[in-house]
Formats: structure tokens, C-alpha cells, sequence
């Protein structure tokens, strides 16, 4: 009699852990060649999927609206930025400053509102 153990943790006939399997793939570098490879559409999925982990690293209560402000810039700026650590953190810091500054203006707008 075989305990639910094995099955469990990976053993034959199981089924993969999915998220795990994501982070695996995570690790492999995207290229541009990659990149062009796929469809426009999975373009900025593709993207998105690498620039997330590491924003949220950063910023974790921001990271979903930083990515997407990020992804509506090119491909080639978020591949450089992938890259080049330093212009990835300053585009997040510009990005938080953006945020920060319509923040302040709805709050001002809600005062005067009043």
C-alpha cells in the first residue's frame, strides 16, 4: 500500500506544481530574440512576467500599477531595463513619484470638494 506522500510531493503520475514550474521558467533570460519570437500579444505578457517579481521587491504595494505603467513604455527600454538594475530602480522611483503626486492632487481635489 503506497501512502498519498509521494503522489503528493512529485512522485510518478503527479501533477507539477504550476507556480513552481513558473518560477523556473522566470529564471531563463528574456532576449530579444525570444522576445520577437513571440506574438505582440505575448510580448508584454512576457514582460510583465519578469519586470513583476522584481518590482514587487521594491514596491509590493505598487508593483501591479508600476509594472503596467512600465509596460506601456517599449520593448527594447524594458529589455535594457531587465538588464541594468540602476534604470530599472529609477524608473520605479519615478514611477512611485508619479503615483505619489496624483494621489496628492485627488486629496487636494476632495479638500476643496468640501
Amino acid at each position: 500500500q503506497s501512502s498519498g506522500i509521494n503522489a503528493e510531493y512529485g512522485g510518478q503520475g503527479a501533477v507539477r506544481n504550476p507556480i513552481m514550474q513558473a518560477d523556473l521558467m522566470n529564471q531563463e533570460p528574456l532576449t530579444p530574440q525570444v522576445l520577437n519570437a513571440a506574438r505582440p500579444e505575448e510580448q508584454k505578457q512576457m514582460l510583465g512576467e519578469k519586470l513583476y517579481p522584481i518590482i514587487q521587491s521594491m514596491q509590493p504595494e505598487l508593483a501591479g500599477k508600476i509594472t503596467g505603467m512600465l509596460l506601456e513604455m517599449e520593448n527594447s527600454e524594458i529589455l535594457h531595463m531587465l538588464e541594468d538594475s540602476a534604470s530599472l530602480t529609477s524608473k520605479v522611483n519615478e514611477a512611485v513619484a508619479v503615483l505619489q503626486a496624483h494621489q496628492q492632487k485627488l486629496a487636494d481635489q476632495q479638500k476643496i470638494a468640501k
